[in-house]
């Protein structure tokens, strides 16, 4: 049993025979995500709410870490709830979204839902950047979790963000592109006006590699974390009606 961050731990929601799997994001932990998993959960859905290699425990634990660990890891949940589940939504935010798209373009799923996903490669020359970090000794930067506008919300992510790890994710980010065409499931997508964290650049590039499969929601007054931000009800009562929608929930 890993120990868990106080309030980060994964969750099971068993239910029917429709599943959604639900995914947080790089540094960050099922905290962000659980008010999302619970409001599903509450349809009669089967909700998986699980935790990326590395998370939700220090962030010693997460140096090591790369992108396919991540990748793999939620290949395996999604398979395990596909087992029990006759059909399954995914649910991302930010790297979450990154992974629920490798998903889709990898297996039949019913709809998903990405909130400020991360798509677009950074620039080589912040690459290079982090690069020659890791060059000088350093292993991890300046954390990019917590970025909600609402005063006295906070997501609990670890306050650095591995340098070895982040490169990883550029690399699968950057062989993620090609593998969009391969989406033909219904795409809710929510995108933040004033993010910190992933450009609307990462939206952008959805809409147009999923023309006539992607509705996109701006949201007005949240940072990065939406989840946690002003415009959480909004974010869970849109995803809500589209899972209604596409499971065919009265």
């Amino acid at each position: 049993m890993s120990n868990y961050i106080l309030g980060t731990e994964p969750e099971f929601f068993p239910g029917g025979d429709d599943g959604v799997l639900v995914i947080h994001g790089f540094t960050g932990n099922p905290q962000s995500m659980r008010p999302i998993a619970t409001k599903l959960a509450e349809l009669n859905l089967t909700v998986d709410l699980p935790v990326l290699p590395g998370h939700a425990t220090a962030i010693e634990q997460m140096i090591p870490t790369r992108y396919n660990d991540y990748l793999n890891a939620i290949d395996e949940s999604f398979n395990d709830l596909n087992e029990k589940c006759g059909r399954v939504g995914l649910v991302g935010l930010s790297m979450g979204g990154t992974l629920a798209c490798e998903l889709a373009a990898k297996y039949p799923v019913t709809g998903v839902a990405l909130i400020n996903p991360f798509i677009d490669p950074p620039a080589p020359e912040y690459r290079n950047i982090v690069e020659e970090l890791l060059k000088s000794g350093m292993e991890v930067a300046p954390g990019v979790g917590s970025d909600i506008k609402k005063p006295g919300s906070k997501e609990l992510a670890y306050e650095g963000s591995p340098l070895e790890a982040a490169l990883s994710l550029f690399e699968g980010l950057d062989n993620l592109y090609e593998k969009l065409q391969n989406i033909h499931t219904q795409v809710l997508l929510f995108s933040s006006r004033e993010d910190h964290v992933v450009p609307t650049s990462s939206g952008d590039i959805l809409e147009e590699k999923l023309k006539g499969h992607i509705e996109r929601v701006w949201l007005e007054n949240s940072y990065h974390v939406a989840t946690l931000d002003f415009d959480q009800e909004l974010i869970e009562s849109r995803i809500v009606e589209f899972f209604k929608s596409i499971f065919g929930i009265a």
